[in-house]
């Protein structure tokens, strides 16, 4: 099952050797801002650019068999388990300006368990695209959800937002919430306040 949950975007110039097209369209921008694409400074700026957005987007080609790949083990174990604090970075697909933050993933086994380092690899593979956190959240959720088949998924991601602190409204320091669960943590109140409460002790 690919991790793709939406039409992939359209990387083709990126792809081509060197990056050509990609380039021209940066040494365009550039021109646009009044700026000279030839100087000393901004010289190789067009191709940094390319092999920046290409790495910044390179969730677009993973694939969840693949980052789970002899990773999911049987296991009777049935409590929580929780990896928080996983660093995401992100661009918002409004502005093309990241944002970043902390990601907090839990579930409850029902007979199978996934490596731990895999739950910060699906993270990447979806915050490695333009999005925004709401969807970003939901993905996450769903796709551990349908690949582990648990009994329950939780994801709260905080992050700031640079298209709210360098442009618009300016606000430094407003951090954005949100959450997405599924199962036991959706129906069960104690489930879902468990998991809060160990995502807010930071101890």
């Amino acid at each position: 099952m690919a991790v793709r949950s939406r039409p992939q975007a359209p990387r083709a110039a990126l792809n081509q050797p060197s990056g050509r097209a990609g380039e021209a369209a940066v040494r365009e921008l550039l021109e646009l801002l009044g700026e000279n694409p030839e100087r000393e400074g901004l010289a190789a700026t067009p191709r940094r650019v390319v092999e920046s957005l290409g790495q910044l987007t390179s969730g677009y080609g993973a694939d969840l068999d693949e980052i789970v790949a002899g990773a999911i083990f049987e296991e009777s174990y049935d409590e929580m388990v929780l990896v928080r604090e996983i660093a995401f970075y992100s661009l918002c697909e409004h502005h093309l300006l990241p944002f970043y933050g902390q990601a907090h993933v839990a579930y409850i086994p029902d007979g199978r368990v996934l490596g731990l380092s895999k739950l910060p690899r699906i993270v990447d593979a979806f915050a490695r695209r333009l999005q925004v956190q709401e969807r970003l959240t939901t993905e996450i959720a769903t796709a551990i959800d349908s690949h582990l088949r648990p009994k329950g998924v939780a994801v709260v991601l905080e992050a700031d937002h640079l298209c709210m602190m360098m442009r618009g409204v300016e606000k430094a320091g407003s951090r954005t919430v949100t959450s997405s669960m599924t199962g036991v943590f959706r129906r069960d109140p104690r489930t879902r306040a468990e998991f809060l409460g160990l995502v807010g002790d930071r101890r």
